[in-house]
């Protein structure tokens, strides 16, 4: 069989897999993307972590992490840590981010991955565990 005149089945999947376009590896590593969020998360005191897997049911991202933070410095912190600390495993830095700690509610977008890191009440009123009730929950650490 030949594919855009490659001949070989395995060389056309190293093909596909070099252009970022095997989905399962893409999703196997937007998984240890995420795992390595919430660790970074964990170990920098960040409460009431959850994962959540939003495949396949939307396109906004693969998975939603959320945590939250008892100040807005330690928000501020827990976005510090998470940018060195994926810029060191994956080299990677955030598409965007929004929100500001003064407001008690941060954004870090990875494309793949997005992370929302809340005050409490702030994470109480946005419920977002409530409006994605359907994900799949991975990891939840309080």
């Amino acid at each position: 069989m030949v594919f855009n005149g490659v001949t070989d089945t395995m060389a056309y999947a190293k093909i596909l897999e070099n252009q970022g376009l095997n989905h399962r590896r893409r999703s196997l590593d937007s998984l240890e993307f995420a795992r390595h969020i919430v660790d970074v998360l964990d170990e920098h005191k960040a409460e009431n972590i959850v994962l959540l897997d939003l495949r396949p049911d939307t396109v906004i991202a693969d998975f939603f992490i959320l945590c939250t933070g008892t100040s807005d410095r330690q928000l501020k912190a827990l976005v510090d840590h998470i940018k060195v600390g994926v810029k060191e495993a994956f080299e990677r830095r955030p598409f965007s981010e929004e929100g500001t700690a003064d407001s008690g509610w941060m954004l870090m977008d990875y494309g793949d991955v997005v992370v929302h890191m809340f005050l409490e009440d702030v994470r109480s009123y946005y419920d977002l565990e409530g409006l994605w009730n359907e994900a799949n929950v991975l990891v939840s650490i309080q």
